[in-house]
């Protein structure tokens, strides 16, 4: 807990944590609102499933031109405009009239979560070389708070006839006002850059293997992201007012395992970590697999508590690999596992309209198998 006191002591620290926050209110928000945007558009699984790789479109297409874009403009000033950005943007889908609209704005929403997420871990990377501190599992934890804010909280409106985009509209708001009165405090941030640093396509390969297991990870978080309303309605038959719940309990044990995890990694290492964490999510997906709606909440609770270290533990990892800059090295992970957030729920809605969301969440089961299998690889290295 060293790096929450931290935070919470310091404007410059607690900054990006706000950022990191910010996103998943949004996401949260978007979550809740999955269904009924669903049903006032008349789309069926297989349409969502294709919108949401629209997402998944727009954070590739961003992903390309973000180091370039960080580096003319500045890792601080490029998270700011991007979390602005990131904010109007989805005032689109929430408002869209029609499914081609809501393929636009998710896009668009998309490119500049793509932008806000490459800058904000790489704005982490660069405080934590600068001030000698550790605090980028912790922001992740804010990550995981910001969704039970925006999932939890909003979660409590669902049952009213409360309009969506008036919703959003208000979280928007709040959001703007408190990220513009700390954004002073990173706006002028840039990288140290190491000229004896060359690029080579080659110093890329011990990344790799990080990268693929960041990407079966994230697509598993955005997936509980964008179905696990859905999962626990129309799978485990739960009431209306506990949709919301899977994915509420899944951030909160995100964020106590992300603000546990510096200290942890501390005195165990990140291989023994990543994999404690690997085998908590394999019971939690069981759990979920098991279909009763509080034995599935109770699922996505473990899911999110040992999927929680896994993500900073790698940007951790991939900061040490040698002959590369390590801004750049988490920006490579970064953007690859962002990707995976995004492309997750697109084959899950692809796999529900032909099976079954059942049979989308069992798919999610592997990728954490499969993630295992690679962190005993990593451990042997």
């Amino acid at each position: 807990m060293n790096s929450l006191r931290l935070i919470f002591s310091n404007g410059r620290y607690f900054a990006p944590a706000l950022v990191f926050a910010t996103i998943n209110v949004i996401y949260g928000t978007w979550a809740i609102y999955i269904p009924r945007i669903k049903t006032s558009l008349g789309v069926d699984d297989g349409q969502l499933g294709w919108a949401i790789f629209f997402m998944a479109c727009g954070t590739l297409s961003m992903i390309l031109f973000a180091p370039k874009i960080i580096g003319r403009f500045g890792v601080g000033k490029t998270t700011a405009y991007g979390v602005f950005l990131f904010l109007f943007s989805f005032l689109i889908p929430f408002s869209a009239s029609s499914y081609f609209w809501l393929c636009v704005g998710l896009y668009v929403a998309g490119a500049f979560s793509g932008l806000t997420d490459v800058a904000m871990n790489a704005l982490v990377s660069e405080i934590e070389k600068k001030d000698s501190v550790h605090i980028m599992s912790a922001n992740h934890g804010f990550f995981s708070m910001g969704g039970v804010f925006g999932a939890g909280i909003g979660g409590m409106f669902l049952p009213s006839e409360l309009v969506p985009i008036h919703h959003l509209m208000v979280v928007i708001l709040v959001l703007f006002i408190l990220n513009l009165l700390f954004v002073k405090n990173y706006h002028q941030i840039v990288f140290i850059k190491d000229n004896n640093i060359a690029f080579k396509l080659e110093n890329f390969k011990p990344l790799l293997l990080l990268a693929i297991i960041a990407f079966f990870i994230m697509a598993s978080e955005g997936a509980i992201v964008d179905w696990s309303a859905l999962y626990l309605k129309n799978i485990s038959g739960a009431k209306i007012s506990w949709i919301g719940l899977g994915f509420t309990v899944f951030s909160a044990a995100m964020a106590l395992g992300r603000f546990l995890g510096d200290g942890i990694s501390h005195r165990f290492g990140s291989k023994l970590l990543i994999l404690t964490g690997l085998t908590l999510s394999i019971i939690g997906f069981v759990f979920v697999l098991l279909v009763q709606p509080i034995i599935a909440i109770i699922g996505f609770g473990l899911v999110g508590f040992g999927l929680s270290v896994i993500i900073p533990e790698l940007f951790r990892l991939g900061s040490k690999t040698l002959h590369i800059d390590s801004s750049v090295s988490i920006s490579f992970i970064s953007g690859v596992g962002f990707f995976g957030f995004l492309v997750g729920p697109v084959l899950l809605g692809f796999m529900a309209e032909v099976s079954s969301l059942k049979l989308s969440f069992f798919t999610l089961l592997l990728f954490v198998v499969m993630s295992f299998i690679m962190g005993l690889g990593l451990k042997r290295k």
